[in-house]
Parts: C-alpha cells; structure tokens; sequence
C-alpha cells in the first residue's frame, strides 16, 4: 500500500482537490490545505524534503511584490467607478435611441455597449448589472423576447472577458509568464469578433423570427428633430469627415515618421481626430451654431469621453507609453474624473468601490497564495511530469493536446471560475504548451475566451447569477438559462475558429537569435582543406556568405613553418 501511495502521489494529491473543490470548501483554503497536507505526507513517505517548505514565504512575498497583479486593483476600482457614474445609463439610451428605428436595435445597443464597457471597466459583474438594472425592463416593455433580453445582456457582460483590459488576462499572462501588454494585443481581434458574432445572432433573429426583436416604437425616441428628421444624416457627416480626417492624419504621421508601426501610427491618429471631433462639437454647443443635429450632438457628447478613457489606458500601453499597472493607474484616475464631471463622485460612491475593489483584491490573492502552496507540494512530488506524460501521449499531437485541454477547462467551468481555472489549472498546461512549441500568448488568449464560458454556463455561471439578481420577478430563472445557451455555443465556435485560423490572435514574431556563424580555422599550408563547423540545421548545400574567423596569428604561422 505504502509503494502504491509512493508511485502515485501525484494523482491522488489532485483527485483530492477535486473532492475537496467539489465539497464546497472555500478554493483558497482548499489548495492551501490541501498542500500542506500531501507535503506532510510525502515528508513523511521519503519523497520530499522538510526544507521544501521553506522556500513558501518567499514565493508568498514574491506574489505580493508582482507589479502585474497590481492592476487588478486599479481597474476593479476604476469599473465601479465608472459603473456609478451614470455612463453605462446614458451610453445605453443614447445608443438604443440610435438603432431604435431598426429591428433588434436595443439588442444592437446592449451588445455595443457591453464591448465598450468591457474595454472601459474588464469587470463582468458591472458590465451585467448595469444593463440587467437599465436595458431588461426596456426591451421587456417594448416586447423583446424573455430569453433573448436575458441572454444578450448576460453575454455581452461576458466580454469583460477577452476584451483589454481584461483581469483575466492579466491573470493569464502573470500564470504563463507572458507581458500584459502582449496579451491584450493578440485578444483585440478575438474580441472583436466575438462582438460582431453576437450581433450577428441577432441579425439573423430579425430575419427568422422578426417579432421575438421589435423595434422601437415612434413615441419611444425623443432624440429627433421638431421638424420630424431623425438627424442620423447629422451624425453620419461628421462621422465620415472625422474618419477621413484619421486616415489622413495617420498617413502624414506615417510619411513623416516612418520608424511608428501602423498599430501605433493609428492610435495617435484616433486620439487627435476624436479630440477634434469634440471640440468641434463643444464649439458648436457653447456658440449655438447649430450645425450638428440633436443625435449627432448627444453620441459625441455621450461617447467620446469613454473613448478617451480607452485611450488613456489601452493606447498608452500599446505604444508603450505606461505599463499595464501603469494604465490602470491613469484610469482609475480618469473613471474619477469622469464621475466628477457628471456630477455624480461622492464619497458614499467612492466608499462603496473601494470596499468592493478591496475585497476582489484579496479573493485574488489568497486564492493565489493557496495555489502556490499547491504547485510546490505538487511538484515536489512530480505531479508537473506526470502531467505533461499524461497530456503528451495523446493521440493527435499538439492538435490532441489543444482539443483535450479546451474540453477540460471548458467542463470545469460548469463549478469553477475563471479565478480557480487559471490559478490551478494553467500552471500545469502552460509548460506542456511551451514544451510543445505552442506560442504562450496565443495559448493565454485562446484558454480566456474558453473560460468566459464560465460566466455563462447553467446552472452556475456567475454572469447569471447576477443578472437573476436584479431581473424582474416576471422572468423566470429558466428563461435566463435557456437565453444564455445560445451565446455559450457562439463562445465555443469562437475557440474553434482560434484552433482552427491561429493567425486570428494577432502575435508578434519572435526574433531569431540564433547567430548563423561559420568557423573557419586555416592549417599550415599543404595539409588538409579548412575545418568548416556549420550551424545546426543549415544546409550544406547553401553558399556561405558569413564572414571567415581565422584564430591563427601570423607569428603562429612562422612558428610552423620553421
């Protein structure tokens, strides 16, 4: 029994997480007793060292000294800010009265502002209740489908998922080692897409079965003109000349400092056309010219400053302006300023969010400590090989390796948040990834948009739970259920297209450091040809064009030959 338990520590230390995860016990203290316990065992057994336990306060220390993980804090705060400010309101009355004349227009309205807050606040909770508490009881009352209002705002919560500056993948690139700012790179596209699918659904809902989507009703929008125009001609004017005016901004910048990558070349440009966008507007309301309509003037004054808030943080990390930590910093600090102008920064406001950003906060880093204290006990005992054999030998190589990796988080996110998914189970498939020749930063983005799903599944996902709390009493708790399964199997397509078209996550080339050198080391005259020492894998039949390296000195030579 004793040689049994010797062979098989490994497995049997993580089939008793999972009884103790599935126990309810709380996750932190679950890992961390968890590995205390099996170290004592293995302690006990001869397979590990007492000194292997020493080395837990500095990796403890280690985790309170990362300047990734500060960011968590800061954009926590700076999404509750900006939840109670009043822009999530006016964002989704001003952009459902703009699609309001089309069918399926407030879905249109939730799904575009899901994906702004999600790149203005990564907070899932806020992003879902604010729209649960603000755009449910609209779309109810103008005779929206039950379960398509349920499951549209839930899952446009969801894309404070993958959409930067996302805690998740912060949490991701902390676990696989990875740069924050490359991460929130390679999710831009996924997230786009995953935004322009959800749409799509609804598209495709006012095509088959037009009355589960209505459109507004006349008396319902209240941004026309007296004389009847709905003034969406205003607003499309400047938004062309603004476009235009960006991509001639951006080619000047290009021609004249052509060194600006064409990612960096477009975010100044965005940042000077939508500032002159706004003082155009800001112009045209102080002097009253009356040159912008009532729609045009409301959108720009409604979405610029968000756009500005996205600039501060996501542009200045894209072009390496600040650091991530350093993004969140700035935005907390203009979610402040935000809420300041709109007259709505009290310090009950700013009590509330600091509480709620603390208490995140230290749900992050226990549950962190109690999985630090898991991965050594677990791979003091050789738990990270038998798991790398136990995924390595499956049949279908790196391809088998992602199909199985993705089913497992993708069922384990039935009773696991993303959290628990990326501080348990990351760690372990990371190093395999690596080890496979899988790049980190695509493997980070394609296991986050698989586990926004833990947001979404029934009966657990968290993102349902919360939009259950302030739904009304006349929808019933299966019709958000049954809402949310048709966006979960648009977020597992999502991960299928990642698998299948790689190139979707935008990741950088890796430089090749490898020196492409030939030796060459010249023999006293009349002996054999010079010794040619070849890079590994070049191939002999390519002309050298490398430099020669004679090591011989001329005295040498004369020694030699006398």
């Amino acid at each position: 029994m004793e040689q049994f338990i010797i062979a098989n520590l490994a497995p049997i230390m993580f089939g008793a997480l999972v009884i103790f995860l599935l126990s309810g016990f709380p996750v932190a203290f679950s890992l961390a007793a968890n590995g205390l316990f099996f170290g004592l065992v293995g302690i006990e057994l001869g397979l590990l060292k007492p000194e292997l336990l020493q080395a837990l306060p500095n990796r403890i220390f280690g985790i309170m000294g990362s300047e990734n993980l500060l960011a968590i804090p800061f954009f926590t705060f700076m999404g509750l800010i900006l939840e109670r400010s009043g822009m999530a309101e006016d964002l989704l009355d001003t952009i459902g009265q703009l699609f309001g004349p089309i069918r399926g227009g407030v879905a249109y309205a939730v799904i575009f502002v899901g994906a702004l807050l999600a790149a203005t606040t990564g907070v899932v909770a806020a992003s879902v209740i604010s729209m649960g508490l603000i755009s449910l009881p609209v779309m109810l009352r103008y005779g929206y489908d039950k379960r398509l209002a349920s499951g549209v705002i839930a899952a446009s919560g969801t894309l404070a998922q993958i959409i930067p500056p996302s805690l998740v993948l912060i949490v991701m690139a902390d676990q696989l080692g990875q740069s924050v700012g490359d991460m929130y790179k390679a999710a831009f596209i996924p997230g786009l897409m995953l935004t322009a699918m959800y749409a799509g659904y609804v598209l495709a809902l006012s095509i088959f079965k037009p009355t589960h989507v209505p459109a507004l009703p006349l008396e319902a929008r209240n941004l026309g003109e007296p004389n009847g125009d709905s003034g969406a001609r205003s607003l499309f004017t400047m938004v062309g000349v603004t476009l235009a005016i960006g991509f001639a901004v951006a080619s000047v910048l290009r021609a004249t400092h052509p060194e600006l990558a064409k990612d960096e070349a477009r975010i100044y440009s965005t940042a000077v056309t939508v500032l002159l966008g706004f003082a155009f507007a800001l112009a045209n309301r102080r002097m009253k010219l009356g040159l912008l309509s009532r729609m045009a003037d409301r959108v720009i004054f409604v979405m610029v400053p968000p756009l500005a808030l996205i600039f501060l943080v996501l542009g200045t990390i894209f072009v390496g302006i600040a650091t991530p930590t350093e993004g969140g910093g700035m935005g907390a600090m203009g979610a402040i300023l935000l809420a300041m102008l709109n007259g709505r920064l009290s310090w009950s406001l700013l009590k509330q969010a600091m509480n709620s950003t603390t208490r995140l906060a230290c749900f992050v880093m226990f549950i962190l400590i109690g999985s630090t204290v898991f991965a050594l006990v677990f791979r003091g005992v050789n738990g990270d090989l038998w798991v790398e054999h136990l995924l390595t030998s499956l049949p279908g190589g790196v391809n088998g390796f992602l199909l199985v990796v993705n089913i497992m988080f993708f069922v384990l996110a039935f009773f696991l948040d993303f959290f628990e998914l990326a501080f348990i189970l990351v760690p372990l498939v990371g190093p395999v990834a690596n080890k496979m020749g899988v790049d980190l930063v695509w493997f980070g983005v394609l296991l986050g948009v698989n586990m926004q799903t833990s947001f979404m599944h029934p009966p657990f996902g968290f993102a349902l739970f919360y939009l259950r709390s302030v739904a009304p009493k006349e929808v019933k708790t299966s019709d958000i259920y049954w809402g949310a399964i048709p966006f979960v199997v648009i977020q597992v397509v999502m991960v299928a297209l990642i698998i299948a078209f790689p190139h979707l996550v935008s990741v950088e080339a890796k430089v090749d450091m490898k020196e492409n050198l030939e030796l060459k080391i010249d023999p006293p005259a009349g002996e054999a040809e010079p010794l040619k020492l070849p890079a590994a894998g070049a191939d002999k039949k390519d002309e050298d064009s490398t430099p020669e390296l004679n090591f011989s000195t001329d005295t040498e030579t004369e020694t030699k030959k006398k």
